[in-house]
């Protein structure tokens, strides 16, 4: 039998290129003759990604709608056009066995020409709350795997397969213990840690909570380990002082979370992936600021479950503090936090879901 070629698109956040990314590397670990070309859009951040995982990809000329007004609208249907054409050059060179799409509008020109052409599909989706692309993508796929259940609601049942979002294996298997990543990142190796992430860039909002509460936290008990992000450590790096380490970034994740024992978090479908893996209670502040509201939905969805702990941004002046203590003071509350996020785990998502294509195939 001839080695089989797969066709992968995900791309515009790093919550459509890094499960897309785990989905090939489990296909390539299944199928290690196989052949892998990834398409995104141009200008995009998975031009950069794909290709530092060691992958293939190839670009179409295409852009979001927007949804504010904007004169980069009276180009979109120029780009689809463009993009559906350039999707259709790819497919037919490439000529695959099944096209993948993770979100994002490269992966709509790939997979809607894909259906043309009568080749296989299947959709990822990594939120509660779908996103456009993958809407209309739902009508015609042969499969869609979800990560939260409910999905009905917007795709046809009989095509749902509720697998979970893929995570980083050093996510899946922490080997580090609790005290020896508190000591490599400078802090007490026994003491409480409260975990502060807000994305790679940063989230302004966490930012000023965090800057405005480091005395109250420590007074609760806690030493801090504050991820703020790139765009805001010459802003906070002088707040680092004993038991608060202010960081840009963290590159070694696993020790982080190992670290922690309670934590303050962004809702992006990925993060939350790798919160029920580690299972440490959470409190969820949703961006505002993203399409569909789908953090807000994501984190909901958690909270439904006795999972985590959900404030509003709009709401933190109001119940930040009461909320935080309730939790950090009722050990049983974080013991039944931390079950529940047990519960809704699926460590072995890009599996099931690597499962899924190989019936399609």
């Amino acid at each position: 039998m001839k080695p089989y070629k797969f066709i992968i698109s995900g791309g515009g956040t790093g919550g459509h290129i890094f499960p897309a990314l785990a989905i090939a590397s489990e296909l390539k670990k299944r199928f290690d003759d196989a052949s892998f070309l990834f398409v995104g859009a141009l200008g995009k951040m998975e031009m950069e990604k794909v290709p530092a995982h060691g992958f293939s990809i190839k670009g179409v000329w295409i852009d979001g709608f927007q949804r504010s007004l904007s004169l980069r609208n009276l180009m979109f249907p120029i780009k689809l056009l463009v993009s559906l054409f350039q999707a259709y050059f790819i497919l037919k060179r490439f000529n695959p066995d099944i096209a993948i799409g993770t979100g994002g509008f490269a992966s709509g020109s790939l997979l809607i020409v894909a259906q043309w052409l009568k080749i296989p599909t299947l959709i990822q989706e990594q939120n509660s709350y779908p996103g456009i692309t993958n809407k209309i993508l739902a009508r015609r796929v042969d499969k869609i795997c979800v990560a939260f259940s409910g999905l009905e609601r917007y795709f046809p049942k009989e095509k749902i397969q509720l697998t979970g979002n893929p995570i980083r294996p050093e996510i899946q298997n922490i080997m580090v213990q609790s005290q020896a990543a508190k000591l490599f990142f400078g802090l007490k190796g026994t003491q409480k840690t409260l975990l502060i992430l807000g994305g790679s860039l940063g989230a302004r909002r966490i930012n000023e909570l965090v800057a405005d509460h480091v005395s109250f936290f420590k007074a609760e008990g806690y030493q801090v380990l504050w991820q703020c992000g790139s765009l805001y450590y010459e802003k906070y790096k002088d707040l680092s002082q004993e038991g608060v380490r202010v960081v840009p970034f963290v590159a070694k994740m696993d020790h982080a979370f190992a670290a922690a024992d309670l934590i303050i978090s962004r809702s992006g479908a990925g993060t939350l992936a790798e919160l029920c893996s580690v299972a440490k209670p959470v409190i969820l502040i949703p961006s505002p600021n993203v399409a569909e509201n789908h953090q807000y939905h994501n984190a909901k969805a958690l909270s439904a479950n006795d999972a985590a702990v959900v404030i509003e941004e709009i709401n933190l002046n109001q119940n930040f503090k009461t909320a935080f203590k309730k939790l950090s003071n009722s050990p049983s509350l974080l013991l039944e936090m931390h079950r529940q996020l047990k519960h809704l785990a699926k460590p072995d998502a890009a599996k099931v879901i690597v499962d899924q294509i190989e019936e399609l195939l």
